[in-house]
């Protein structure tokens, strides 16, 4: 990925070596502060008057008004789900198991919505997952063909994984299936008991109306037993059925889902929900109940999707940012005022600059997972710029970039990935200077000295053009 985007988001500083020039028709995009700021804030130029559109609505502004869906009455099933679903039915059938097949959840919200979805998790109403697919086994070897290995993912009340699920290939296909669940809390617990629920009990029990929907697979129909999930998606809006809060508290995580799924469909989140999400319990909850590794899932996720931005200012908005993003203890300088505010704004002036450039800016041939890759790794190093020169010191004593610790340890992602937005940030600092070297009247004798040292002699007139060949390729 080309560190040259991030040079409109970087101040001029001390002389560093040089990379390629850009288009001097943007290098008035770069503006140097006044030296009073508090560390990592610098001027933001404003993109959206460059690219010709504003730059919030590029960003899927969070300043939404209401807008209407278009939401398909049925759902349209595709070969290879007919041929998955009979074979599901087939397996009730010939052992009368007396079993309501339900598809739950992104699959139905995704299907009318006139979108595909490989993501089938099927709800059982009278057995386990694990039951169930040792039941599809018996039936394959019954048929003749041969049986599938089966995954089960244990429960962990302590990370919020309150049920058991079984996973199999069915037609070379995975498919996720689970028992329809009900909850009991005993007194002064947040654990619940889980047993075998209804469809309706189960729907109350989502973390939002939009994900609530079943297709029942026996009779071929959509039940929204909340009442509200198509009327909510409709809307464009994101609800839990239950109140918002207590959803929130039995799985903090949800919190990061509402704001992911929001970002991507541009829907708009609930005011009941938005106050639940910045309550301060549910905001500890959150930091201390859920793994690290959940949370930076989740934040990969809303990194690579449509509208990251969005994304990011709920997450500031809601008093998440720092809860999400932690930073270590006694980083030098000191966590800035307003730093999380400063994070946003360089994300979404990097979004609207590459949006303006068009999707060629992360040209990598014909491979678009290595540029999804290029385009995620952009907007991590975009949202960490005014990170860039705040440090700690590790157990060793080493000095350690902050965005290295966030992307290492606070999100949980690889290492590479840290070590590649630490070095786009240095990458870009070079490429700002050398604007202003080319741009200035700076007496180069200081650097045709150095340059001479490895370079022999080297014509006045041809300083600059050395510094420059040095990083052109």
């Amino acid at each position: 990925m080309p560190p040259r985007l991030l040079l409109f988001l970087l101040p001029r500083g001390s002389l560093l070596p040089p990379l390629r020039r850009p288009s001097p028709a943007l290098s008035p995009l770069i503006r140097r502060i006044p030296s009073n700021k508090p560390p990592g804030y610098f001027f933001l130029s404003p993109v959206r008057a460059f690219s010709g559109y504003s730059g919030m609505a590029a960003a899927g502004s969070p300043e939404q008004q209401p807008r209407s869906v278009v939401v398909k009455e049925t759902v349209e099933l595709t070969e290879k789900e007919e041929q998955i679903f009979r074979r599901l039915l087939d397996v009730v059938r010939h052992f009368g198991l007396g079993t309501q097949l339900r598809v739950a959840g992104g699959w139905v919200r995704d299907k009318l919505l006139g979108k595909d979805s490989a993501d089938i998790d099927v709800a059982l109403d009278n057995m386990t997952g694990q039951n169930f697919c040792e039941k599809v086994n018996e039936y394959l070897e019954l048929i003749g063909e041969e049986q599938k290995g089966i995954g089960v993912i244990q429960c962990n009340p302590d990370q919020s994984k309150h049920l058991e699920t079984a996973r199999m290939l069915i037609l070379d296909i995975w498919i996720d299936f689970v028992n329809l669940r009900s909850e009991t809390y005993a007194e002064n617990s947040r654990i619940p008991t889980m047993e075998v629920g209804t469809a309706k009990a189960d729907a109350y029990r989502r973390d939002l109306t939009i994900n609530s929907l079943f297709f029942n697979i026996n009779n071929n129909s959509v039940e929204d037993l909340t009442g509200r999930g198509i009327e909510d998606l409709k809307k464009g809006l994101i609800v839990t059925p239950l109140p918002a809060k207590a959803t929130f508290l039995d799985d903090p995580l949800r919190v990061l889902r509402a704001i992911r799924f929001a970002a991507r469909f541009n829907f708009t989140l609930a005011e009941d929900l938005k106050e639940a999400a910045s309550d301060e319990r549910v905001k500890s909850e959150l930091g201390s109940k859920i793994s690290r590794e959940r949370i930076g899932h989740e934040i990969d996720l809303m990194m690579s999707d449509k509208h990251p931005v969005k994304a990011m200012y709920d997450i500031r908005d809601l008093g998440l940012f720092y809860v999400v993003f932690s930073f270590p203890e006694n980083s030098n300088p000191p966590v800035f005022d307003k730093c999380d505010w400063q994070c946003v704004s360089h994300i979404e002036a990097a979004w609207n600059l590459a949006y303006s450039i068009g999707s060629s800016v992360f040209n990598s041939g014909s491979d678009p997972k290595l540029q999804d890759e290029q385009r995620r790794l952009y907007l991590y190093s975009a949202l960490f710029v005014p990170l860039r020169n705040m440090f700690y010191l590790d157990r060793r004593s080493k000095r350690v970039p902050v965005s290295s610790y966030i992307i290492k340890h606070s999100l949980k992602l690889k290492g590479s990935d840290a070590e590649t937005v630490v070095n786009i940030h240095a990458a870009s600092e070079k490429f700002a200077e050398l604007v202003h070297l080319l741009e200035s009247s700076f007496d180069v004798r200081t650097f045709k000295e150095k340059l001479e040292d490895e370079y022999l002699e080297i014509p006045t007139d041809s300083v600059k053009r050395v510094c420059a060949g040095q990083y052109s390729t």
